[in-house]
């Protein structure tokens, strides 16, 4: 509506206070083809658009001028909605049996009244920040309401997982940025995040950020991959916490999965310090000093001749003889890192072949001296004979 004034002024309007020049014409549209020109006309479309602001100023004061705090206030069933984006959704809201001036103020769905009870169903629930008003007008105008809270919730659009730098491929110790950002989720200061490698949990972020539209959040967390974590899946979540009301369990949506590569240097499979071995000659030795590593490690052996030519994780001696009495060093390293194994090896010389054949010496002598004491004896005897 607009107001378009002439060049000169030729009396005064009948509008007390009011300055109406007789040349006024009142427009309700812009284009001027809806002008009224005569004064009555133009004084009672005033009162109209008035009655109209006076109407609006009363709805606004069932909003802003009611008690929630009375002893008998509308009550809503149930007490509080969480309704998934696009859902549908319904209410019921009752006041007191005596109440004849109740209603209830939401600008969507369908109302139906039973007596003293107000239905709401909404087909599909698309608005943010609703707060439905149940009300009623007692004696006196005094008016009683209460309002019921509605969570509208929506998953994201999507939840991907990010590392600094972009390189899947890192080093045990290394300090690493994982960044989870979630896309258009609501309401947002609901939203936590939860960091993974494979069913290993790595840690936990929650929103700072508050609102019930849809908003976006990029959550970063610290860490420092082990071995464990070589060859394992990294992933994050996001997950809805919309209370004892909400759906159980929380809803979640995961990133994609994204294997890493971490580098570590040798562990051994053994201990680092063996007990000594001790063996008789003769005998095989075998040392092992096993050992995993990313990349694999290499092994340089020692012993007391020298550097063996061994390049395996275990040296092996078919047959020992006392030459190979001493300490061997087994070397195991990568481009990570290294560690030393030492074994002390004690090689006994073996006697029995010398006892066997003492033995065998020993048994020849005593059958000779058998021997010689019998032919002696069977000598005498028989000299004796001869000499009677």
């Amino acid at each position: 509506m607009s107001v378009l004034h002439g060049k000169e002024p030729r009396g005064w309007g009948p509008l007390r206070g009011s300055l109406l020049p007789v040349s006024v014409a009142l427009c309700l549209t812009s284009d001027s083809h809806f002008c009224f020109r005569d004064q009555l006309a133009i004084m009672s479309i005033s009162y109209i658009f008035l009655g109209v602001s006076l109407l609006n100023s009363l709805h606004d004061f069932h909003v802003s001028s009611c008690d929630r705090n009375c002893a008998d206030k509308p009550v809503f069933t149930p007490s509080r909605l969480v309704v998934k984006y696009g859902d549908p959704a319904s209410v019921n809201c009752s006041v007191c049996q005596n109440c004849q001036n109740f209603g209830l103020e939401i600008p969507v769905g369908t109302q139906k009244r039973h007596g003293t009870l107000i239905s709401l169903t909404v087909d599909h629930l698309k608005e943010w920040g609703l707060s439905p008003l149940c009300f009623y007008t007692a004696e006196a105008g005094h008016q009683c309401c209460s309002s019921l809270p509605i969570t509208l919730y929506k998953l994201p659009d999507n939840v991907g997982l990010n590392i600094k730098g972009n390189s899947w491929v890192m080093s045990e110790g290394q300090n690493i940025i994982l960044k989870c950002s979630v896309q258009n989720v609501a309401p947002v200061e609901n939203l936590r995040v939860t960091f993974y490698s494979g069913q290993r949990q790595l840690g936990q972020k929650q929103s700072n950020k508050k609102g019930q539209k849809p908003e976006s959040d990029m959550f970063e967390l610290n860490f420092s991959p082990t071995k464990e974590d070589d060859g394992g899946q990294f992933w994050c979540e996001a997950e809805l916490l919309l209370g004892p009301d909400g759906p159980q369990p929380p809803p979640v949506v995961k990133s994609r999965n994204f294997p890493a590569t971490v580098l570590y240097k040798p562990y051994l499979s053994g201990a680092s310090h063996p007990s000594p071995t001790v063996l008789t000659e003769g005998n095989p030795l075998q040392l092992n000093c096993s050992a995993v590593g990313n990349p694999s490690p290499t092994y340089t052996w020692t012993g007391p001749s020298g550097v063996s030519s061994t390049k395996t994780s275990v040296l092996i001696i078919d047959s020992t003889t006392t030459e190979d009495k001493g300490q061997y060093t087994c070397f195991v390293h990568n481009n990570q890192g290294n560690v030393t194994v030492k074994f002390d090896v004690d090689v006994k010389r073996d006697y029995t072949n010398y006892y066997i054949a003492a033995a065998i010496i020993g048994a020849a002598l005593l059958i000779l001296l058998g021997v010689i004491i019998c032919f002696k004896y069977y000598k005498n005897t028989r000299m004796g004979q001869y000499n009677r």
